[in-house]
């Protein structure tokens, strides 16, 4: 399997990787052995040579097929932050991979693609894409981090919707636009990534379900199989 590595972007709560020679995905594709992409509440802007995509918000396990192969770069920008910055609602690009030539003008997108395609370092040149996106945008709604801090958290849906002071309805529209899905899936897919991360930590799977927010061990499996697609033991192990 191609060596994945990521970093903190200079664009605040955005992550670049890479995995493959070039140094390439994780909202994306990669070279080498096929690997699930599990859903984050994030999308990411990927590269590979000739390539400019948008990987949308997942509600579920991506495995990349035959022609993800060789080396790729991506920026994953912090949940709800990226369709100000591309210009398309969240919920549009769910479980999608978009080439950016059918989001935006085809003239700009093959002008970009281009100058990453020549690169020395294509992850640093995306990079300075999602920064002069970033600056051109308007600022990110902070209502938006507030609903994310919240659910991941823990909080509940109509806790959370409080604590901003929306209705639900409201929460969920909003929600919608800003991560592709209402703050009931958000929830449970930021509960996923907590406990993914205790468990990498070595807490034992049923401390992690409590630790995480699930009613048992048999809650977390259920949603682990419905997300990731596998048992956590199989996960973990991989």
């Amino acid at each position: 399997m191609s060596e994945y590595v990521e970093r903190a972007s200079r664009l605040p709560g955005a992550v670049v990787w890479t995995r493959g020679a070039v140094g390439c995905p994780d909202g994306g594709e990669g070279g080498g052995e096929a690997v699930s992409v599990l859903p984050d509440g994030c999308m990411d802007l990927l590269w590979t040579e000739g390539r400019l995509l948008v990987a949308g918000p997942d509600t579920r396990a991506y495995r990349p097929g035959p022609a993800a192969q060789g080396p790729w770069a991506g920026v994953r920008f912090f949940p709800g932050t990226a369709p100000a910055l591309l210009g398309v609602p969240a919920h549009e690009l769910r479980d999608r991979r978009v080439d950016l030539a059918d989001l935006w003008p085809g003239a700009e997108a093959r002008r970009l693609r281009e100058r990453i395609d020549a690169a020395p370092d294509p992850a640093v040149a995306l990079e300075g894409l999602a920064l002069r996106l970033a600056a051109d945008a308007d600022p990110v709604d902070p209502l938006l981090r507030a609903v994310v801090a919240s659910l991941t958290a823990g909080c509940s849906v109509a806790a959370t919707a409080e604590s901003v002071g929306l209705g639900a309805r409201q929460l969920h529209r909003r929600s919608l636009t800003a991560f592709g899905y209402g703050p009931k899936t958000l929830a449970r897919v930021l509960r996923l990534q907590r406990a993914l991360a205790l468990v990498r930590a070595g807490v034992p799977f049923a401390e992690t379900a409590a630790l995480a927010g699930f009613a048992d061990q048999a809650h977390l499996a259920r949603d682990v199989r419905e997300l990731a697609g596998e048992s956590l033991t199989g996960l973990v192990g991989r």
